[in-house]
């Protein structure tokens, strides 16, 4: 009888990824950065436990929004206060502050409790294309289903 393999903490081996979003629609790059922070890209997924890797996105000043979302999202936060519901269109958050609206969508895919505050810690957006973390020796993630393509019948 086989038994199901759960990954402990103190097991994980964490590798850094970097995410190049510009050009790309800012959900699909969100998802997939959700995707290596909470390490369901391993064979070794747990639930229960983070062991998903640290993730570097640049260029998320470049990165789109299909549709009219431009004009139509808005990003809503509220002050705590009677009359204190603030919004912003994502227009004015993309000029302004494009790595928080990265971010933001990132944490929304995230689980919402303990586990996924962790996992945001491993997260690091940059407007552009520069970034401090070249000691840790980032390996660029794959560019999309094009890339996954290569070698296939179709080449």
């Amino acid at each position: 009888m086989s038994m199901t393999y759960m990954a402990k903490p103190q097991e994980v081996k964490r590798s850094w990824y970097v995410i190049d979003a510009a050009g790309r629609p800012l959900g699909r790059v969100a998802t997939e950065v959700a995707r290596l922070l909470r390490g369901k890209h391993k064979p070794e997924f747990t639930p229960h436990v983070d062991t998903g890797d640290h993730v570097i996105v640049l260029n998320a000043g470049q990165a789109v929004l299909t549709g009219r979302k431009l004009e139509q999202k808005y990003y809503y936060r509220h002050s705590g206060y009677p009359g204190g519901l603030k919004k912003i269109d994502y227009a004015t958050m993309m000029e302004k502050r494009p790595e928080k609206a990265m971010y933001l969508a990132i944490k929304g895919m995230l689980p919402h409790n303990k586990l996924g505050r962790a996992m945001l810690k491993k997260l690091r957006v940059y407007r552009d294309d520069q970034h401090s973390h070249v000691a840790q020796q980032p390996i660029p993630w794959g560019e999309g289903p094009e890339d996954k393509k290569e070698g296939g019948p179709n080449s």
